[in-house]
């Protein structure tokens, strides 16, 4: 299949699986809609069936390292980690609420940048919940602060993101080299967003509360904090000889995975559950009907919007393309759709692009999915997100994010180079 018609169904495809993914009709996993999309794209010819062997392969280590990093978070969970965080938060603000939010700042810009964003929305949101509830603070602010670092504060490692494991396999830099890069963006929107949700939030945080009650230290947990430092510097040996990322995650969760059956602290269909095997599939059945959309006429159009330098005003827009996409079709295709573009022009390129998907899904739900998934977990705690509130914070904090990154990014590049 060629030609309009063959456009016209692969956007049609996208815009189902996208849709369904927002709803979730009958609470039905993505995968459910996404999977029989695929096989509709191939079957019809709209992606020959090599073309779709190809891309599984391209995103087969992707979602492997995405099964064991999900596996690890809940393993560190299970150990304790997140109630020590927790407790750690409560009495670093006890009897300050407006104390709060720079704890959360840290703790969730950690737990993205070491553990993945999903760490932060699935695991660390409810534990803010209960923190703001002990120290009677409004959770408004703070639940807030997840999910907006949850999309800017993964920009720190390839590791952080499912974004950046695809832009850090396109860019060809090492573990460290992108990490050095990165590090100057991170620390810049991570400080922008401090300031525009305190000023946002000021009579949130300014409320009173009720004196909160003593708050106990839960055992710090000392092996999953030392497997976690032990993971890290897999990561960076892994890059060093050339190993992809997946095989240090896979023995990060091991040792806790080992460690927890061990103890019957878990069991085998606990860790099978937990790499969230229906979304692993939403993930590879959307790689293939972007791919299809791709070919068929969307990476000729966006060819003739990217520009073909890397200077200051050429990653704005790299930038600023990918953060609309990420708000139009989602932040996972957009970055596969424009990855391919990025990698012609260079590795400043695939960095800017990234700057753009994971910084611009602060401004609509569909963003991300993590964002998707944290107004889920948010209504399970008895609130609910206002969208116009959800819009405004988004049009204070997304693009004075995104200027200020980009100029740390531009910065970055002229001084460590690529």
């Amino acid at each position: 299949m060629s030609g309009a018609w063959a456009t016209a169904l692969a956007a049609l495809l996208l815009v189902v699986v996208l849709l369904a993914a927002v709803v979730r009709p009958w609470g039905w996993p993505e995968a459910v809609i996404a999977v029989p999309a695929a096989v509709v794209a191939i079957a019809t010819g709209l992606l020959p069936l090599d073309r779709a062997w190809q891309e599984a392969e391209q995103l087969g280590p992707v979602i492997g390292f995405l099964a064991a990093v999900l596996v690890l978070a809940q393993l560190c969970d299970d150990e304790g980690l997140f109630r020590a965080c927790g407790a750690w938060m409560a009495r670093a603000a006890r009897g300050h609420p407006r104390r709060l939010l720079p704890q959360v700042f840290v703790v969730a810009s950690a737990v993205t940048a070491v553990l993945s964003l999903d760490a932060t929305v699935v695991l660390l949101t409810p534990v803010v919940f209960a923190t703001a509830a002990r120290l009677g603070a409004r959770p408004t602010p703070h639940v807030y602060a997840c999910t907006h670092l949850a999309n800017t504060a993964s920009l720190l490692l390839p590791v952080s993101n499912l974004t950046n494991l695809l832009a850090f396999a396109a860019s060809g830099l090492s573990f460290t080299r992108f990490a050095a890069l990165m590090a100057l963006p991170w620390l810049a929107a991570i400080a922008v967003e401090y300031v525009v949700l305190r000023r946002f939030f000021v009579t949130d945080l300014d409320a009173g509360a009720s004196p909160p009650a003593a708050v106990e230290a839960p055992a710090v947990p000392v092996f999953a904090l030392a497997t976690l430092a032990g993971t890290l510097a897999g990561f960076v040996l892994a890059s060093a000889v050339g190993i992809g990322p997946a095989w240090a995650a896979f023995a990060g969760a091991a040792v806790l995975a080992v460690r927890a059956l061990v103890k019957r602290r878990t069991t085998v269909r606990a860790l099978v559950r937990s790499a969230a095997v229906p979304f692993l599939a939403f993930v590879l059945a959307l790689g293939i009907v972007v791919r299809a959309l791709v070919d068929h006429g969307l990476a000729d159009a966006l060819g003739r919007l990217m520009p073909s330098g890397t200077g200051l005003a050429a990653l704005f827009t790299i930038a600023a393309l990918a953060a609309v996409l990420a708000n139009v079709i989602n932040n996972l295709p957009a970055v596969l759709v424009l990855l391919p573009l990025a990698a012609a022009i260079g590795p400043a390129a695939v960095l800017a692009v990234l700057l753009g998907v994971n910084i611009g899904p602060n401004l609509t739900y569909a963003g991300s999915l993590a964002t998707l998934l944290w107004r889920q977990i948010v209504r399970d705690h008895d609130s609910d997100v206002d969208l116009g509130e959800f819009t405004r914070l988004g049009l204070l904090a997304v693009p004075a994010t995104l200027t200020v990154s980009v100029l740390a990014l531009w910065a970055s590049l002229a001084v460590i180079g690529v």
